[in-house]
């Protein structure tokens, strides 16, 4: 293979796997509430396994964004999700992929803390490349914790304008 063939295809490659994980911007716009929601916020309390693994993941927070990481030296989205599960003796899949389809479909109202909550970034793409834990439910909106490519370990809101749009699934494994 011609080197200036090699090059290109090690460039691909290396854009490839910085884009897999995560988002290059976040906005802050708060979707506004519909006039039938009631204004009394209504919380979902975690169960003391998900709050166990959540507490896991949040230790990662503030983690840089590693591909393929799994450690408090790099962490990627799905390495995040298997780290924290493993913590507690629960194997789940290692791809982003694959945990897409573990577990059980959940209608994104019905949520609770704990729940996997699956992305697609990509321009034009609904194929999901990117997942995080629920972390806390509160008035219709919800809170969850993953592993951005440009930001590390963070927790973020579906209500930013951003990972509304990008919202493709929510699946429960606990």
């Amino acid at each position: 293979m011609p080197q200036n063939l090699k090059s290109i295809l090690f460039a691909c490659l290396a854009l490839t796997l910085f884009m897999s994980c995560g988002a290059s911007k976040r906005n802050k716009v708060v979707v506004k509430k519909s006039r039938t929601e009631t204004s009394k916020p209504t919380t979902v309390e975690p169960s003391s396994q998900a709050e166990d693994i959540i507490d896991v993941a949040l230790s990662y927070e503030g983690t840089r964004y590693k591909y393929g990481g799994t450690t408090k030296k790099g962490m990627d989205c799905s390495g995040l999700i298997y780290t924290s599960f493993k913590s507690k003796d629960i194997l789940m899949p290692r791809t982003t992929t694959d945990l897409s389809s573990h577990g059980d479909w959940v209608d994104v109202k019905k949520v609770i803390p704990g729940d996997l909550v699956f992305f697609a970034t990509r321009k034009n793409s609904r194929k999901v490349n990117h997942v995080g834990i629920v972390t806390e439910v509160s008035s219709g909106d919800f809170s969850f914790i993953h592993a951005s490519s440009s930001r590390g370990v963070m927790v973020s809101k579906l209500s930013d304008t951003y990972w509304y749009k990008a919202y493709v699934q929510a699946r429960r494994v606990l």
